[in-house]
């Protein structure tokens, strides 16, 4: 699906001719003495608390939050203000947030939906002339499409109202506790990692040539750039306005970012620039806590949000795979994978047609979800070739890019979170003197008036981001998460089967090859384009001659295959940890 690619894969594509072994003569990585020898690492172990994130310091951080006294939920605030400084590049407080809580004193799931929804002042048929506009202004023919930056993508962002919520009902610290050492490494700089400073480039550059697409740029310039460019590897950045936009956070919480001065700021921008978002609002939008969706795999039971995110595909793919013997069958083999990508295009055409924000369709997720219908699209798979005419089902029958961080703490609470701006780093947009930019998630909205997921005022759209869960006889098992627009219920799929068909590690299940299929329908409106799967080289060349025989498109990977992070609780209450050897990030116990 098309929406998944995004900018961060474009990027890694950029990038894949420096990081051969080209500049190193011959010589590769060395050995490992215990584990899967194609593993990085082995698992990170801790008795009392763990964290694991995309950039190390931002764990450090989670771990310092821990010593201190704070829960798993301010540990994940803590950790997660400091991404949205070290990490723009995926993640901010421009942007939405979702979670899923485990809490050990009721020993129940807590899940919630941090998403942001459409200014209330623009209609589908405005939204309409405003997206014609754009093209007339830029040249371009008229696309049924939102673009991808500018104001017509930036729906109100959820993530502070989240941490408001979060910490309100787990918190043990205060919230300027929880925000200082972002506010700290704000206001005195940190060190921009590896990948991170190649991603803040390119977006930057993907700015500058989307040109009139957006309303102003300056405002990125000065607060992403140093004395004109991207901050390099190693480079100490400061974000001085996100230091004291932080600090108005942490003196008065939720309110001060959509009732206070910030929504002010926020409103006077969007009317100076021609944007519709105002200030009313910010001041009406509120995230909900919502119940966990799940279903049990081969005995353990797997923690999905509801629509409007997209997590729901992981729960169904899950469904149509209980059928097929994949350990049998072994990993990385031709029929487990066509078992896999074959479920997962059937469930992405239902995706496509039934996701939307509940409070606006009735999304048949009983249905979507029952073995009924899971049994009756596995019956549309051979492993002997690719389905030629993959379509939505109809459950109703049945019935009659993004940061992923995860935390768990001394008590037994793990906390599964997930945090984006969508495309890379947003809309291209930052209001005057508030250090973050804003989202541009609304670009996955239909302009299809007959579209589960067409825009609407007041909406939200679609979303990407999930966080997951997985519980074993009534006891966390683990919570873990793959960011990367649709590669996520792919990802989820992938790293399950790892670990609960073919026995690999937390950290084995994230290292192992994963590969990527694209080219289904889409839920902005668009039809199918394609069978393609990208394949990391870790595969059996035979492997992949076998998927190309069968009908796929197989090509090699551009590296948008997410990034993983996972904590593992066992029965002796230790914490296995893993981090995404495909980022900067680390997993970190104590």
């Amino acid at each position: 699906m098309k929406f998944s690619r995004g900018l961060a894969g474009a990027l890694i594509v950029m990038s894949m001719g420096m990081v051969g072994t080209t500049a190193f003569g011959e010589i590769g990585r060395g050995d490992r003495y215990s584990g899967a020898p194609w593993a990085t690492r082995s698992p990170v172990l801790g008795q009392h608390g763990m964290a694991a994130t995309a950039v190390p310091l931002a764990t450090e951080v989670a771990i310092d939050i821990l010593k201190k006294g704070g829960s798993a939920v301010d540990a994940a605030i803590a950790a997660n203000a400091t991404l949205g400084l070290m990490e723009p590049v995926s993640n901010g407080i421009g942007g939405d947030l979702f979670a899923i809580v485990w809490d050990p004193k009721t020993k129940k799931l807590y899940g919630y939906n941090g998403s942001g929804r459409a200014a209330k002042g623009r209609d589908l048929a405005k939204m309409i002339d405003e997206v014609k506009a754009v093209a007339a202004k830029t040249g371009q023919p008229y696309v049924p499409h939102i673009p991808k930056f500018g104001s017509l993508a930036v729906t109100v962002p959820g993530t502070v109202d989240a941490w408001g919520a979060l910490h309100a009902k787990f918190g043990k610290l205060t919230l300027a506790q929880d925000l200082a050492p972002a506010i700290g490494y704000a206001t005195n700089g940190f060190p921009v990692t590896q990948l991170i400073a190649m991603y803040w480039r390119g977006n930057m550059k993907a700015f500058e040539r989307a040109g009139a697409l957006i309303e102003e740029t300056g405002n990125a310039r000065h607060t992403y750039l140093i004395d004109g460019h991207t901050p390099a590897e190693g480079e100490i950045f400061r974000n001085p306005d996100l230091a004291h936009t932080l600090s108005l956070i942490a003196k008065g919480g939720r309110d001060a970012y959509y009732k206070g001065e910030i929504a002010h700021v926020i409103d006077r921008y969007f009317r100076r620039i021609g944007g519709d978002l105002r200030y009313e609002d910010f001041a009406a939008h509120h995230g909900e806590w919502v119940e966990p969706l799940s279903v049990n795999y081969h005995g353990y039971d797997v923690y999905e949000l509801p629509p409007n995110g997209q997590g729901a595909a992981v729960l169904q793919m899950l469904q149509i795979l209980k059928g097929f013997d994949l350990k049998k069958m072994g990993a990385g083999s031709a029929d487990a994978i066509t078992a896999m990508l074959e479920a997962k295009r059937l469930t992405y055409e239902d995706l496509a047609k039934w996701y939307a924000d509940p409070a606006f369709v009735n999304v048949p997720m009983k249905g979507l979800l029952s073995d009924a219908y899971a049994d009756a699209r596995r019956k549309l798979i051979n492993l002997a070739h690719a389905n030629p005419d993959v379509g939505p089902g109809d459950p109703r029958l049945s019935q009659g890019d993004t940061t992923y961080f995860t935390t768990a703490d001394s008590s037994g609470m793990m906390v599964s979170i997930i945090q984006s701006n969508y495309r890379g780093m947003g809309s291209g947009l930052v209001a005057d003197g508030l250090g973050f930019m804003f989202q541009d998630r609304g670009e996955l909205f239909s302009l299809d008036p007959h579209a589960a997921n067409v825009y609407a005022p007041g909406k939200r759209p679609f979303q990407t981001i999930i966080p997951g869960f997985v519980m074993k006889d009534g006891q966390p098992f683990m919570s873990f998460g793959l960011m990367g627009g649709d590669m996520q219920p792919q990802g989820h799929v992938q790293v399950l089967t790892d670990i609960i068909d073919f026995g690999m590690n937390v950290q084995e299940a994230g290292d192992a090859a994963r590969w990527y299929h694209h080219g289904g329908s889409e839920v902005t409106g668009e039809g199918p384009t394609g069978n393609i799967v990208e394949m990391e080289s870790g595969f059996d060349p035979a492997v992949k001659a076998a998927l190309a025989a069968r009908g796929y498109d197989v090509r090699p990977g551009t590296g948008a295959f997410g990034g993983y992070q996972a904590i593992m609780r066992m029965p002796n209450g230790v914490y296995w940890g893993a981090s995404e050897m495909r980022k900067d990030g680390m997993a970190l116990g104590y």
